[in-house]
């Protein structure tokens, strides 16, 4: 009798096996298709000479964010920067809390991160080991302020950095 049980329950027990195999297929595979396509990686730097040894801010990426409370100071160290001749790729908002200025580059002594940092009052430095030569600027509630006076050069003494690779001229078609 326990036999005639078992052979009633082990199909129906089966299928319902089955079923929770297929609807948990059903959701990995969906949720991996509407996943957002990753990013593609950041160019890496190129060394690039530098005349006469000096880094231009014109030749430095950088992008803002703002990790605290006050609206739109992203945007307004980024048009502050744009106005000293940085070429601001970004300004946004970021979920990281930020204290005090953060700037973060690919090492604390990079030449463009150092110069970033001479407009910024009380900022420190982190270092993300980045291949792309850009550097990310974070302010928070502690924004210490912009530094007007702060000079747009850096002087490199190997007279070569690694920055984000020059766009190459769009060819032109003639007649």
């Amino acid at each position: 009798m326990l036999v005639s049980i078992l052979r009633a329950v082990r199909t129906p027990f089966t299928l319902l096996l089955l079923l929770g195999v297929l609807c948990y297929g059903a959701w990995w595979g969906y949720t991996n298709v509407i996943r957002p396509v990753p990013a593609a990686a950041p160019p890496a730097c190129v060394d690039q000479k530098l005349p006469k040894g000096q880094l231009k801010a014109s030749q430095v990426t950088v992008s803002v964010y703002n990790g605290g409370q006050k609206n739109g100071l992203a945007g307004d160290v980024g048009r502050a920067l744009r106005g000293r001749g940085f070429k601001v790729d970004e300004t946004g908002n970021t979920g990281e809390k930020v204290g005090k200025t953060t700037i973060v580059g690919a090492g604390e002594k990079n030449p463009e991160v150092l110069l970033v940092k001479r407009f910024f009052k009380n900022a420190e430095v982190r270092a993300d080991k980045r291949v792309d030569g850009s550097v990310d600027v974070f302010v928070g509630n502690q924004y210490g302020g912009f530094n007007k006076k702060a000079k747009t050069t850096y002087t490199v003494k190997s007279k070569t950095v690694c920055l984000p690779p020059r766009p190459s001229p769009t060819p032109t078609v003639g007649n």
